[in-house]
């Protein structure tokens, strides 16, 4: 009997210091723990994706060129593509620099997300110069920043067509490659927005939540082909030029005062695990510094707690953004 107590009492304890661990790994962590456990332990980006045809979107600025440089690194072989071929181009110029990949590795491919017409000749043109796509990273789009009642409704319809429409019509076209493979990665740039709900962008979030559901829709009609991975990258907020470039109250105004950025996550650190979250083929990746992403595990597992915290935050995200700070700007636990 006492020897079985012991027992007891031993495997309770090893329970407790199991559970302090976890938590305190959460409490310092910018990853939910299945990312970080496979950052630690799992497959590692330069075993699995050198050599891969990687298509970026969004990759002129911010995230995605940052993906550029990593995979250039790495020894992938990339196609770029955004709306400004000059910053491409400069972006390739880097690649090349950085890396052992040679002028053919790299195709600077313009395109614009809201053009759908154009996207079947995109991906051709990508096939053409690679023969193959095994990774395309669905990065391009913009972010937000006014409130719905001062916003016009061609603002909502702006943010859909590009965030949205755009990247599912360029899926579509890349998807029907990867079908006749049977394999393939998508990788699409979501947001901590597509999981949650915040003041100032409520037009973003909306695209991202359809995003969401688009994609982990898309990932049950895909059972057949097991080695096509639908993944959704939810990163919170990150040192980018996204902000430079939000919808604001009309499409004809940007914002006047983007805000010191320094808080925020540094997009090296965004972008590695962003290849970690591909290279494991993670179903979803939420990449954030508390409390963001303290508030993603409030919103999957006590969506009430998390409205009343969202609620407290939003009073003072909204005072932010009107006294000409960055609206996140008072949830870092970074010092500046």
């Amino acid at each position: 009997m006492a020897w079985g107590c012991a027992l007891c009492l031993a495997l309770a304890g090893g329970a407790c210091l199991v559970l302090l661990v976890q938590l305190l790994r959460w409490l310092r962590a910018d990853g939910d723990l299945t990312l970080l456990w496979a950052e630690w332990r799992g497959k590692k980006p330069e075993d699995e994706l050198r050599g891969k045809v990687v298509w970026v979107t969004g990759a002129s600025s911010g995230i995605g060129e940052e993906l550029a440089y990593q995979l250039a690194k790495i020894g992938a072989l990339l196609a770029v593509s955004a709306r400004r071929e000059d910053e491409l181009e400069r972006v390739k110029k880097k690649c090349l620099q950085i890396s052992n990949l040679s002028e053919k590795d790299i195709l600077v491919l313009r395109l614009d997300l809201t053009d759908r017409t154009s996207h079947e000749a995109a991906t051709n043109s990508v096939l053409k110069h690679f023969g193959k796509i095994d990774v395309l990273v669905n990065n391009g789009g913009r972010s937000q920043r006014s409130l719905f009642v001062d916003t016009n409704l061609d603002v909502y319809s702006a943010i859909i067509e590009l965030n949205y429409l755009g990247t599912i019509s360029l899926t579509k076209h890349v998807l029907n490659h990867m079908i006749k493979r049977k394999k393939g990665k998508i990788v699409t740039v979501s947001s901590v927005m597509g999981i949650m709900g915040a003041p100032l962008a409520s037009g973003y979030c909306a695209s991202k939540h359809a995003l969401q559901g688009f994609f982990n829709s898309l990932r049950t009609e895909l059972t057949d082909y097991p080695e096509i991975s639908i993944i959704n990258i939810c990163p919170g907020p990150v040192q980018s030029q996204i902000i430079q470039n939000v919808f604001t109250e009309n499409l004809a105004k940007s914002l006047e005062n983007s805000g010191d950025q320094s808080h925020k996550m540094p997009t090296d650190r965004c972008v590695r695990l962003t290849l970690v979250s591909t290279a494991n083929d993670l179903k979803e990746a939420w990449i954030s510094d508390h409390p963001y992403l303290a508030v993603c595990y409030l919103w999957q597992y006590a969506p009430t707690w998390a409205w009343w915290l969202m609620n407290r935050m939003g009073k003072r995200r909204i005072q932010n953004f009107k006294s000409g700070v960055d609206a996140d700007a008072s949830y870092s636990r970074k010092k500046k």
